[in-house]
């Protein structure tokens, strides 16, 4: 079988062997211990309200009132943890159904029970609440406290902040609209391939787009693209709702712009998100070389952009048990030490991290999942005959490695980190892998199949995402100027991007520019530039751990160790990559470009 097969035989969820299942006896050792901590927080809740009005009455009563959010927080995340895990396993149990249902009922009256508490500590005087941070019974909630602060400048009064968390349930509505039409209610019909007839969705759009034959995939996104510029009109407006959603809570709190007010809680500066902007422009030629390059290798006069996404490395014969892949992986992450290895191996085996295999009403795709108490577990769906599987395990891995030194290095109030820091330790090794796999390839083909993936990912991830977050920021500045966002300026203004991101060997249908109408993650403003800024810092990180010294290596663990206790730039300038300047961006770009001449020696 090729590379990326998939597989058909899907297994009853009874029927699954234990030790491919994750040990949720981490958590909880039977139904009965949970429902005793669901009592428990149910009884907190009713004991939250003796706080109310006194939180910050004097130093002592701060202590207990983040004492008691801190206990209760660790019982209510694994509460919903246990149910999420037990939910995303076999979605279609009954029981589990219930579980999540209880879990996320509780969740939600947890955080309405709690959410006076961060209002009054910000109405004390910064002075008397810094005096109190001093005193060593506040070691462990000090970093909250100070991230809290600096949210006082844009805090309304008790009033004004009812007010808008009345108006909060109406905010989101713009995206809650845009995911019914474009999920539920929009029928793309039927696509018929060599193996019959295909439901186009938007989850098969994707899949159909990698069809060899060319005329599959001009029919899938001519049909898909027409049913979405049927409803230019209604798109257009959501996402101008949106905007101006984004710029009307910006500008009552106090906000320069809009993305100012996204980029905050990060501690991110605006040159930040320019610096990628303008180091991705610059190496805009060598993207455009890339797709002269696929063009040439799919025998084409021009490139069309349903061309983009077909696999340019076909026919791969390799297969990895999961305990290969495992191996594998333990020999590509050795620069991280026998620690790291040791530790991330037992995790993937005798310790059961991971769900392994798909089983009916199981989760599709991977993710980990990892919280303060219980194992940073991990979800797949793992085939041994496609190697793709083999760098998500690596991925997923990476992400529970984080979680494992930042719950062990932090406690409950400052572990958690953000996701402008989970991107760089989960693709950091892939880097590793791809590298390993690279030095051990025993063909050309597993070479260029390699180095064909390591570049899809740079182009989706860094170039695709960067393209997004310009659309945002261009968007979001029309806004702010007072420019009347039209069906018509939306088109326009992706349409341009469309031109310079693909350059002159891309030619685009009529509909194309609607694509820039139909990403949910524009409904979710200023974002998708962390991705690109994860894989930049992955590189980099990558380059210095694997060709470095000892110190390279223990600094990137001490950025994992570091959890939540830092902003995401300090943490990434800790591991040793400092992402207020364009270098990271720019040696990432670079080493896109070795890629390529790499990939275009072995296949041109």
């Amino acid at each position: 079988m090729s590379a990326d097969t998939p597989k058909k035989t899907i297994p009853e969820r009874k029927h699954v062997a234990i030790q491919d299942t994750w040990d949720l006896s981490a958590l909880y050792s039977d139904e009965k211990a949970w429902e005793q901590d669901c009592n428990r927080i149910e009884d907190a809740l009713e004991e939250s309200s003796r706080f109310k009005g006194h939180v910050a009455d004097s130093a002592e009563s701060l202590l207990e009132v983040v004492t008691w959010m801190s206990t209760n927080g660790q019982i209510a995340e694994r509460v919903m943890q246990y149910a999420f895990l037990l939910h995303a396993a076999d979605g279609g149990d009954s029981a589990n159904q219930r579980r999540q249902s209880i879990s996320n009922r509780i969740m939600t009256r947890f955080s309405a029970a709690t959410s006076f508490i961060e209002p009054e500590i910000l109405a004390v005087d910064t002075g008397t609440i810094a005096s109190w941070l001093e005193r060593p019974e506040f070691n462990d909630y000090r970093i909250m406290v100070e991230k809290m602060l600096r949210f006082k400048p844009h805090v309304l009064g008790p009033d004004e902040e009812k007010i808008m968390a009345l108006q909060g349930e109406v905010a989101n509505k713009a995206h809650e609209t845009f995911g019914a039409l474009t999920n539920v209610d929009f029928n793309f019909g039927s696509i018929r391939t060599a193996e019959g007839l295909v439901p186009l969705t938007q989850s098969t759009y994707g899949y159909l787009l990698q069809n060899p034959d060319r005329k599959v995939r001009e029919r899938t996104y001519r049909k898909f693209y027409r049913v979405f510029e049927g409803h230019k009109n209604v798109l257009a407006n959501l996402y101008d709702a949106s905007v101006k959603q984004d710029l009307f809570r910006a500008k009552v709190r106090s906000y320069p712009d809009s993305r100012s007010m996204f980029l905050f809680p990060d501690n991110v500066d605006g040159s930040v998100y320019d610096n990628l902007v303008a180091a991705v422009h610059s190496a805009l030629p060598q993207l455009h070389r890339y797709y002269d390059i696929r063009r040439r290798m799919l025998g084409l006069e021009k490139l069309a952009h349903y061309d983009v996404y077909v696999p340019l490395v076909k026919g791969i014969e390799v297969t990895h048990s999961y305990g290969e892949a495992v191996d594998v992986i333990c020999a590509a992450l050795s620069p991280l030490g026998t620690d790291y290895v040791a530790t991330l191996r037992e995790g993937l085996t005798s310790a059961r991290w991971v769900d392994k295999y798909e089983n009916k009403g199981k989760r599709s795709g991977a993710f980990s999942s990892g919280i303060y108490s219980g194992l940073p577990y991990i979800l797949m769906n793992y085939q041994e005959d496609v190697l793709r599987d083999v760098f998500t395990l690596a991925h997923e891995g990476g992400h529970s490695m984080h979680s494992y030194f930042s719950a062990r290095n932090n406690p409950f109030p400052s572990y958690d980190y953000t996701i402008f820091e989970a991107e760089v330790a989960s693709t950091f090794n892939e880097q590793l892998l791809a590298d390993h796999l690279l030095r051990h390839a025993d063909s050309k083909e597993m070479a260029a199949y390699v180095l064909g993936k390591q570049i899809d990912d740079v182009v989706a991830t860094l170039f695709r995402q960067t393209m997004f977050a310009e659309y945002e920021m261009l968007v979001h500045s029309q806004v702010e100027q007072g420019e009347p966002i039209t069906v018509d300026s939306l088109r326009s203004t992706y349409r341009k991007l469309l031109k310079t991101y693909f350059g002159p060997n891309v030619v685009f249908s009529k509909a194309s520019d609607m694509e820039g109408l139909r990403i949910p993650h524009f409904y979710r403003a200023f974002y998708v530039y962390k991705y690109a800024t994860g894989i930049s810092a992955a590189i980099a990180l990558a380059n210095k751990v694997m060709h470095g010294t000892a110190e390279d290596r223990d600094r990137y663990l001490a950025f994992l160790q570091s959890g939540g206790s830092r902003y995401p730039m300090e943490s990434l300038r800790l591991a040793g990559v400092d992402m207020s300047t364009p270098e990271p961006v720019s040696k990432a770009l670079e080493a896109f470009a070795g890629l390529l001449d790499k990939f275009e020696s072995l296949v041109m």
